[in-house]
């Protein structure tokens, strides 16, 4: 077919209803009946010649090759919204990037990658936070630009995702310097019965040094486990106990000598990822980050 046979209301009604991830909450916005939506995104279903749509009752939830149409679409009407809103002069100049974040991250992770971003006038930032498949639910609903996280997302034709590797860092063993300077211990081998604090077992990182204390033979004296990483350099900063994870959560611990290296192991180490919709449209600044990550530094 022909672009000029493309009907784009049907293709408009079709986006919000998938922007809204429901007919009842798109007919109340674009003041319209649901049974009229529905049969207009049917026929743009028989215009197009493929289901965008597995309805389930009252559920609808997005076939694969709906969700390429959905990330055209979003292309093609969410230029058009820009466009309005800048002939309005609403926001003029400005751009918004929506971060989806694993709440399990640093947030001095999130932060050094994100700088040049608040060092940027025209930028608009928000930043969520949640869980994994959450997040990545919202990407595919296009509520988000891009998701840190701390593992890759496979991709397949009912979630086409890409996962861009930022960089990792080996996991670090940290304690007070007024209790623990100059000390050097082997990780885990001089850990037996070592108070610690550690992330909880949601995190990777505690996943790989339970494995290898296993395989040691090691227990240490678990005092505190910190799903959230703000919460675990607290604990590591105010309490006299070592503390294993990324050095980036207490950069500025290290640089002020509240907290010191005790040691760590090459065996330990996070990974950090940016996940974003495949053939989706990145906004400049957003584009300009993940083209230029892998020149920065994003660890200190």
């Amino acid at each position: 077919m022909d672009v000029n046979q493309l009907n784009f209301k049907h293709l408009y009604y079709f986006w919000r209803v998938a922007k809204e991830g429901s007919l009842t909450h798109a007919a109340n916005q674009i003041h319209t009946s649901q049974s009229a939506l529905s049969t207009q995104i049917r026929q743009l279903e028989n215009r197009l010649d493929t289901p965008l749509f597995d309805r389930q009752g009252r559920h609808l939830e997005l076939t694969a090759k709906g969700q390429q149409v959905f990330t055209y679409a979003e292309n093609i009407f969410g230029l058009g919204e820009q466009m309005l809103g800048w002939l309005d002069g609403r926001e003029e100049g400005t751009t918004r990037v929506r971060v989806g974040s694993v709440s399990t991250m640093s947030r001095n992770f999130q932060v050094n990658w994100l700088r040049p971003l608040l060092r940027d006038p025209s930028v608009v930032l928000s930043v969520d936070s949640g869980s994994l498949q959450t997040l990545i639910e919202r990407l595919l609903r296009h509520q988000l630009d891009v998701v840190l996280a701390n593992e890759p997302v496979p991709s397949d034709p009912t979630r086409p995702v890409s996962s861009r590797f930022l960089g990792s860092q080996i996991i670090s063993l940290v304690g007070r310097a007024d209790r623990w300077a100059g000390a050097s211990l082997q990780v885990p081998e001089e850990l037996d019965a070592v108070e610690m604090a550690m992330p909880s077992v949601r995190h990777s990182v505690r996943l790989q040094f339970d494995a290898l204390c296993f395989a040691a033979g090691v227990q240490p004296r678990v005092r505190a486990e910190i799903d959230d990483m703000t919460m675990l350099r607290l604990i590591a900063r105010d309490s006299g106990w070592l503390s294993i994870l990324p050095e980036v959560v207490v950069q500025d611990e290290l640089h002020s000598g509240e907290l010191v290296h005790v040691g760590q192991s090459s065996q330990l180490t996070e990974h950090f990822y940016a996940i974003t919709v495949q053939h989706g449209r990145l906004v400049g600044p957003l584009n300009q980050l993940l083209v230029d990550a892998a020149t920065r530094t994003i660890f200190t």
